[in-house]
């Protein structure tokens, strides 16, 4: 017997299905870009950049920011540098302009000044280093600005508001605050100076906040700290407490010859009390460098933890021993080869001029090069001159800027994304000078 009350056929009613999982609404970023392919780049457009005496320089770097960008893919998607190299040459004169107009007048009332009222050059010439102080820092700012301004996601345009001079004055307190406390107060300048820049950063029109406290930033301090603590402690032990060397404490002069009469006998002096104690100084030293490495890092890692937008936030798992050990090892691939190369230049310069050119050639070091002409000579170290500073530039593309970008990408996440379907494009910024006072500074070199 059937239940008549159960409907069948085309009027039944279909199961009903299981409701769908949620969409998540996070994002990962990707970095797709390979090391081999950086290297060829940066050799060829460093080239190019040594065959024009450095204009191409700006064309350079418009290339390589194009690739590290597109290298990073948050959700899939490349990010965009739409630099223009014009721009960046037009405003690097116009502030070699202007600095042109305050180094040649401006020192030269300082100077005046100094002089008159003081009797000395001193005076003027710290006047001078501490009036190009602020512009350093709103060169920092609007280049970050102009780089900001130029990049895009899904189309979409970044941007920071106006502000550099207000950075600048902002940066100067805080640098005198940190000064005056010996240091105790560097997490709360990092801290202010980081939430003045994020507070007017925009994707579109989303606008981030930079959230959290200083103090938390004191945890990323513990190893230079610590490292400063060792450091101490031995000065003290070996300088105070129990001298390394018997007679008291050294002047400079005779550490520095015990030191060298070390390394040529390859003998410990018999005045030493316990030497292998020295060891502890360089120890301390590397200690301290880890610890400012370790913290400009980490502190990047805590406040990307707190940086947020309607919708959106952030999150990074950096890793500040990785970015050391980066550090470390990119710049001793990098430096060793420039020191090498440099050495180098001085050997064949000495050769060049004249100096040991007979028992070079005698020892076979040299080949054929002593007997070329003086002109060619020349010509071959300026050569060479040029080649290992394009090969150093290279390498610390490849194996210092390269692997830091790609950690940063690869930690970095928006664990809540949903907001960015609710941002719109904002105008884009327009700049007169570009990034011309952080070229013109020396400021515009990193990538």
């Amino acid at each position: 017997m059937t239940d008549s009350s159960v409907p069948k056929g085309p009027w039944a009613t279909p199961p009903k299905a299981a409701p769908a999982p949620p969409e998540p609404t996070g994002m990962q970023i990707d970095f797709v870009g390979k090391r081999g392919a950086l290297f060829w780049l940066a050799l060829k457009t460093g080239f190019f950049t040594i065959l024009t005496l450095g204009i191409y320089r700006f064309w350079m770097k418009t290339r390589l920011r194009r690739w590290y960008w597109s290298a990073m893919r948050p959700g899939g998607d490349p990010l965009e540098y739409v630099g223009d190299p014009i721009e960046k040459l037009l405003g690097f004169f116009i502030a070699v302009v202007i600095l042109t107009f305050y180094i040649g007048i401006v020192n030269l009332l300082l100077m005046f000044v100094s002089f008159s009222v003081f009797s000395a050059a001193s005076v003027g010439y710290i006047a001078s280093f501490a009036g190009v102080v602020p512009l350093w820092f709103y060169a920092r700012y609007r280049a970050r600005r102009y780089v900001l301004g130029r990049t895009r996601w899904r189309g979409v345009r970044f941007g920071l508001e106006r502000g550099a001079w207000g950075y600048a004055a902002r940066a100067l307190m805080y640098w005198a605050i940190t000064i005056l406390t010996l240091g105790l107060l560097w997490p709360r300048m990092t801290f202010a100076l980081e939430k003045y820049r994020t507070d007017r950063t925009f994707f579109g029109s989303a606008r981030l906040t930079q959230g959290g406290r200083w103090p938390m930033l004191y945890r990323a301090t513990l190893p230079f700290v610590v490292s400063l603590l060792l450091l101490a402690t031995a000065v003290l032990w070996m300088v105070w407490l129990d001298p390394v060397f018997a007679e008291g404490t050294p002047e400079p002069q005779d550490v520095a010859k015990t030191v060298d009469r070390m390394f040529e006998t390859g003998r410990i002096s018999s005045d030493l009390t316990a030497p292998a104690r020295l060891f502890l100084i360089p120890i301390g030293l590397a200690g301290l460098l880890f610890g400012a490495i370790y913290y400009r890092w980490m502190a990047k890692r805590i406040m990307a933890q707190h940086k947020t937008a309607r919708g959106i936030r952030f999150a990074s798992a950096l890793s500040g021993v990785r970015v050391s050990f980066i550090y470390v090892l990119g710049n001793f691939i990098a430096y060793l080869f420039l020191v090498i190369g440099i050495l180098t230049l001085v050997f064949l310069a000495l050769v060049t001029v004249g100096f040991d050119a007979v028992m070079a050639d005698d020892l076979g070091l040299l080949g054929g090069y002593a007997g070329l002409p003086r002109w060619l000579s020349f010509g071959l170290l300026g050569l060479l001159y040029l080649g290992v500073f394009l090969l150093w530039g290279v390498l610390h593309n490849t194996f210092v800027t390269f692997p830091l970008m790609r950690h940063m990408a690869r930690t970095t996440s928006l664990p809540q994304a949903e907001g960015l379907r609710l941002i719109s494009q904002r105008e884009r910024d327009a700049f007169a000078e570009a990034e011309g006072f952080a070229e013109a500074l020396d400021l515009g070199a990193a990538i």
